[in-house]
């Protein structure tokens, strides 16, 4: 089942979509259940409410289905109550270091002699706890948006990146989560788009702390267009990826090389610590998944679109300034 939350004259609403028909059967007009005043509650909800959303998207009430294109959607929820974003691709990993040790050197008396000494020395191999263990920062839960929201360039930012991955909520609770058991915490999945300012993150990580104002700035999340649920994925590693801009294929790829699956990130957080229903957790950035790998920014104007087989694209549009209604202090899903 495809979940969503849109907007259709009024207040944001939670929907059971139908790829088929381009429909969207808003859960709350079908039935009035506290579970769908929002998607937070339907995961929280557990089984029961999600097999009623289920039995509701077969009937498909006329009252209650809407024609995808009256609505808006938004982020499947619009604030998480937490983020979590992994790196878990080694050619991501050794490509990314290797494009912003190239541009730090330039600044160096001698930048190719610096550039080779310092990949002679393993300065973009990854260092021995990567392998041990999923490595993740905790994301801005505000600065997320969905499909067809405009994301900001912030200002004074000039190698503005996207990244291709998919995401996945919870949905049960736990606290020291054996990886064998962990599939049977994930609610869902959809996809992710952690826009980065590469300049602002290359200069911050240099002093072993962030990433900060590289990732943090409104917009920065962009998570859609709907959540998947996991039922209907038996295996997220073996989707085709893909990252448009402005129609051109930039890169295709999956999750098959993570070296450290979702099984593993949850079992590695949960570790000592509760981990709530509806927390998000980012797959990290695909082999080639980002534009930063080989010297390719965005620019105003950009349109960008992820796609991951099975769930849908994410469509964003860059632009400089911001809109309007968030220059005025309104944010998506309020």
């Amino acid at each position: 089942m495809k979940l969503a939350t849109f907007i259709h004259g009024g207040a944001p609403r939670i929907g059971a979509v139908d790829v088929a028909s381009n429909t969207v059967t808003d859960l709350l007009a079908a039935e009035h259940h506290p579970a769908f005043l929002g998607m937070q509650q339907l995961i929280e909800g557990g089984e029961r409410p999600l097999l009623l959303a289920r039995q509701i998207a077969d009937a498909r009430p006329a009252g209650a289905t809407l024609p995808l294109a009256d609505v808006t959607l938004l982020a499947p929820v619009p604030v998480p109550i937490q983020i979590r974003d992994f790196l878990v691709s080694e050619q991501l990993f050794r490509q990314g270091r290797e494009r912003s040790l190239w541009l730090r050197c330039q600044q160096l008396e001698d930048p190719e002699g610096e550039f080779k000494r310092a990949l002679e020395q393993g300065a973009c191999t990854p260092p021995a706890v990567w392998y041990e263990q999923p490595i993740y920062y905790k994301a801005n839960r505000f600065n997320v948006v969905g499909t067809g929201a405009d994301v900001e360039i912030p200002e004074g930012a000039t190698m503005f990146d996207y990244e291709l991955e998919m995401g996945m909520f919870i949905g049960n609770a736990g606290r020291d989560i054996a990886r064998e058991d962990a599939r049977s915490h994930i609610f869902g999945y959809t996809v992710f788009n952690d826009l980065t300012a590469r300049d602002f993150m290359i200069k911050e990580v240099a002093a072993g702390l962030g990433p900060a104002k590289g990732k943090d700035f409104d917009t920065g999340n962009a998570i859609g267009p709907w959540i998947v649920t996991a039922d209907e994925i038996p295996d997220p590693y073996r989707l085709a990826m893909s990252v448009r801009v402005n129609g051109e294929t930039r890169a295709t790829g999956s999750l098959s090389d993570m070296h450290h699956k979702f099984e593993d990130m949850i079992a590695h957080v949960s570790r000592s610590e509760t981990i709530h229903a509806g927390e998000f957790f980012g797959s990290g950035t695909i082999g080639n998944g980002s534009g930063h790998e080989h010297g390719l920014y965005l620019e105003p104007g950009d349109v960008v679109e992820l796609e991951i087989e099975g769930i849908g694209t994410l469509g964003n549009r860059i632009c400089a300034q911001p809109s309007a209604a968030r220059h005025g202090g309104g944010r998506q899903g309020t």
